[in-house]
Parts: structure tokens; sequence; C-alpha cells
């Protein structure tokens, strides 16, 4: 009766929370929606109509896209499993130097835990992060005519890359309306080679003049502007999510080809994993960085970004990549998901956000931390030490 009792005991399921705990979660964010870059849309780009005026200053976070952050925050509040504030040490908050990703850090801190005063972590005004600027800072040892070589590669050079988005690029003509038989746009023809100081690509051309333009409009749709407002009245969602094409053809440049996966993402990557792996550290740390952190850490990751309403590879404000440590009876292991609002939720405040989960390529449906510290590991460029 004893020996029955007790194999019945050991043959009983264990409750699904000793099965699998959720142990860390790091995540890689885009900023909220923000006013334009100033030149993001070409000065001497030819519309039939004006530019609408934005209520905070160029590159700002808005109003707006603070409370979607908010919305974002809520929703990832789960993670923490608390009711009052975080203990200290649970949660880390580290932005890029940017006004739009300290603010949208600090709007995240605010709904994550409010009332809290949670602090929002970045490097000192003017100074470079190499998180978030690894080429600028000089964080890899990177080689800028390696760098084109693979680019032309990967893309099958850029006139190639033109001509793949040239009925895209005739569509953005028709919302900008100039009537030009030319376009709207006049960019030259597509170059691309190595900076003058050596710490990155010149690219111009035809995708580099658009890409911007169609972010703008994206994010006027984005901020809630009237219809009469977004692409000059002749965009709706439909061809917002079609123009996001071309924004996402300049990761095709920037972040996608394996040699700059390689460095873009080398200093981010390398530090996710290490925080990932390490024996004690955050339940939960947000960076907040930019749209080419989130594209190189996805193409590093070997996945695509997909949410509703924008282009396939464009990222969206406020999307984040999530790696998730978990622990089950066989030990740690990572999941991957891909935490976002859809543009209709952006631009309504609705409190909608999906977590796509992606499965990781190389590993099969459960991915063991050590084996995911390898694969993502021997697609990052070492970061130079100093």
């Amino acid at each position: 009766m004893r020996l029955a009792l007790l194999l019945a005991t050991l043959l009983t399921p264990l409750p699904a929370a000793a099965q699998d705990k959720v142990e860390r979660v790091v995540m890689l964010m885009r900023h909220g929606v923000r006013a334009p870059i100033v030149g993001e849309a070409p000065l001497d780009t030819k519309t039939d109509g004006q530019w609408p005026t934005w209520p905070v200053a160029p590159e700002y976070l808005t109003p707006h896209g603070a409370r979607a952050i908010t919305q974002l925050a809520r929703h990832d509040r789960r993670w923490l499993d608390s009711k009052g504030c975080p203990a200290p040490g649970t949660v880390r908050i580290h932005t890029n130097t940017p006004e739009r990703t300290i603010a949208t850090g600090r709007a995240y801190a605010d709904a994550l835990a409010p009332g809290c005063n949670l602090p929002v972590e970045h490097n000192p005004e003017g100074q470079t992060d190499p998180l978030f600027e690894p080429l600028r800072a000089g964080a890899t040892a990177f080689d800028a005519n390696k760098a084109v070589a693979a680019i032309a590669a990967w893309t099958g050079g850029v006139n190639a890359l033109t001509a793949r988005h040239a009925a895209t690029i005739r569509e953005l003509d028709r919302v900008l309306g100039c009537g030009l038989p030319a376009g709207c746009s006049t960019p030259g023809p597509a170059t691309l080679k190595p900076s003058a100081d050596g710490r990155g690509v010149d690219f111009t051309g035809p995708i580099r003049a658009t890409s911007g333009t169609a972010q703008v409009i994206l994010l006027q749709y984005a901020e809630g502007m009237p219809m009469r407002d977004v692409g000059f009245g002749r965009a709706d969602a439909a061809a917002i999510r079609r123009l996001g094409a071309l924004h996402a053809a300049l990761f095709d440049v920037f972040t996608r080809s394996p040699y700059m996966v390689a460095h873009q993402a080398g200093p981010v990557g390398d530090h996710m994993l290490r925080t990932l792996t390490a024996a004690t550290g955050p339940r939960l740390e947000v960076l907040v960085g930019h749209d080419t952190n989130v594209t190189a850490l996805a193409a590093a990751l070997g996945v695509d970004l997909d949410a509703p309403g924008f282009a396939r590879n464009d990222a969206a404000p406020g999307g984040a990549l999530v790696l998730t440590r978990r622990r089950d009876t066989r030990g740690p292991y990572v999941s991957l998901s891909y935490r976002v609002q859809p543009l209709d939720a952006i631009r309504s405040g609705a409190a909608t956000v999906v977590d796509r989960p992606i499965a990781i390529p190389g590993c099969a449906k459960r991915c063991p931390l050590d084996r995911f510290d390898k694969l993502l590991r021997a697609k990052l460029a070492p970061v130079v030490a100093g």
C-alpha cells in the first residue's frame, strides 16, 4: 500500500509553476512615436500640400507616443510578479542619450511601477553609448571596405535594391502628389561607399531618400493625426504598410547583411547574453534604443519582425525583442518573442499589445541557455576592449 502511494506521488505531474518558471527577461526596445528628424523627409522633396506641424521639437517623443509606451509598460508589468514597488536591483532600464530614448525610458518606468520612481540609466549627453551606436563608438573592429562588399553581396547591389522597390517608390510619388514625371524626390544615383572616418558607410540614392519620407508618413498616422494630414490625405493604413517596405529596405543596407549584423548587434547582443547567463541580475532589463538596434538584433537571431500594420522588418515604435530565461525540470532555456502594439492601436490609444512567440533558428521547440548563448554569440563581432 505504501509502495503504491509512493509510486502515485512520484508519477503525479508537477504543478505548471514548478515545471516552467520565468527567471529573467531582457528586452531591446525601439523608442516611442517621435516627431520627424530634420531632413528625414529630404528637404527638396516635392509635394502637393504642406507637411503638418508637430507638438514637440524634431526628434522628441510626443505626448501621444508616451501614452503608447505606458500601455506597453502596463502589459510588461506581469513579468515582475509584484504588487508594490519592485525590490532594488530587480529592474534595470538603460537608454541611449537622445531625448526620445530617455523620455521613452521615463514613460515606461513610471507606468511599469507607478509612484516608485524607478531609475532610468543613460550615459551623459554627448557621450556615445556603444550598446546603441557601436560603429560611431568604435566598439568593434569594423572595416568599412569589408562592410561595403558585404552589403553589395547581400543586396545584389544598391541599384538592384532600388529596382526591387520601384513600384513602391511610384506609390510614394502618388501620395506626395507632386505630379512630376521624374518623381517627387530627386536624390541622384544610388551609391554606397565607406564613410570618410571609416566608422560607417555612406549610402545615397532613391532608397535612402524615400525611406525617411515613408517613415514620416507612418509616424503621422501613429501620432493620431487627422487623416487629411496623413500623407497629404492620400495614404490610408494599407498604403502606409506598403510604403513601410521602403523604410525596411534601409536596414538591408545598414543592419541585415551578416557583416553589418555582426558589428551593429555585437555590443548589445553581448550585453544581453551576459545579463541572461549571469548567476544573479535584474528580473527585468529594458534597453531603449532605435530601429537600427532592433533590426540588427533580429537579423543576428535570424528572425523577421512582423507586426500588424507594419511592413515586414520595419521596426515598430515601442516594439521590443524579448529574450526570456525560463527554467523547467531540465534546466534553464530561452524563449524569444516580439512584443509590440499594432499600428492602429498606437494611433487610437488602445491597450492592445501583441506578444508574438518566435521560434529560435537552430533550436527545436526548447532552446537551452548554453546553446542559445553559443548560437547568438557566433553571429556577433567581439567587442574591442577599452
